[in-house]
């Protein structure tokens, strides 16, 4: 049976260095990005600019709490966290949907400020060629995040992508407020804020819902456990399973199942055939923590 590279497919080491990969990567683009918006705001003093520097800002604070996350969740087990620490990730995307919300609500207190107090902008060549830069190592970034995620099906990486997914909207935004206002209608620039920081906030929710999942053992995906069945059932000595139970923690998938097996079977040939089917599970697996009970069928039937 060959090997899937869909999540929780490739081996942990494997994982493990693309989701360190990824989070060095989001923590060096939102550093030159604050960088370069930081200038452009202050040539420009858009609001819409300054939506944009603060999300970068908050950019860099999660993609730091992730790096620190991800860098926890992927030690191994020890003798107080026997099952790993891949829960990290979930708790780093909760720490990032605080701050997701934290900026929304700045951001609409900024645009409704400056509603009220308008303010005439400049600096708006320096300011498009800020936006369409951040477009380009944003989507740079994205397309290396949405790989990482492919395989490894990390939270924290995802809650990550999410930040910058927003982020692509908001330069996006900006982009066509400064080209509106340089057009003679900068009353688009705190509309353009405000519709951002809903949109910030919305995302939030897509994170939390995430991480809660993580945090309370969501059951894998139905294909996934399908295809667990598929395969315990493959085998030719296997008359059966109930009581499979999966979740997954970080880069860890954890598979427990009851099979069914002839009750004339000796200890030792029960144990050899609980071996095999752990063993064709976690080929396509890698790295599955499995559990398997053995049940007599006779004991099954007469449930």
């Amino acid at each position: 049976m060959t090997r899937s590279t869909h999540p929780g497919r490739i081996a942990p080491e494997q994982a493990a260095r693309l989701m360190r990969l990824a989070t060095y990567a989001s923590v060096s683009v939102a550093t030159v990005l604050i960088g370069a918006k930081l200038l452009a705001w202050q040539l420009s003093g858009s609001v819409s600019l300054l939506a944009t520097l603060v999300d970068s800002g908050l950019d860099a604070v999660a993609s730091l709490l992730n790096l620190l996350a991800v860098r926890h969740a992927l030690s191994p087990a020890d003798r107080e966290h026997r099952f790993g620490h891949g829960k990290a990730e979930a708790l780093a995307g909760l720490g990032q949907a605080a701050l997701i919300c934290g900026s929304s609500l700045f951001l609409v207190y900024a645009s409704i400020q400056r509603m009220l107090e308008p303010v005439a902008l400049g600096g708006f060549g320096l300011g498009m060629w800020v936006m369409v830069f951040s477009i380009a190592m944003t989507l740079l970034l994205l397309t290396f995040q949405r790989h990482v995620i492919l395989r490894t099906d990390s939270t924290a990486i995802r809650a990550d992508a999410l930040h910058y997914r927003t982020d692509l909207l908001v330069n996006a935004s900006v982009l066509l407020a400064l080209a509106l206002s340089r057009w003679g209608w900068p009353g688009f620039d705190p509309l353009f804020a405000i519709a951002i920081a809903f949109y910030i906030l919305y995302s939030a929710w897509e994170i939390i819902s995430h991480a809660f999942d993580h945090l309370m053992d969501r059951e894998l995906p139905d294909e996934e456990r399908l295809e667990i069945e598929q395969i315990v059932l493959s085998h030719a000595k296997v008359r059966g399973l109930h009581d499979l139970r999966t979740r997954r923690s970080g880069k860890d998938t954890f598979v427990q199942m009851h099979i069914e097996l002839d009750d004339h079977l000796s200890l030792r040939e029960a144990h050899r055939i609980v071996v095999e089917v752990e063993s064709a599970v976690v080929e396509v697996f890698p790295g599955a923590e499995v559990l398997i009970h053995p049940d007599p069928l006779s004991v099954v039937t007469s449930q």
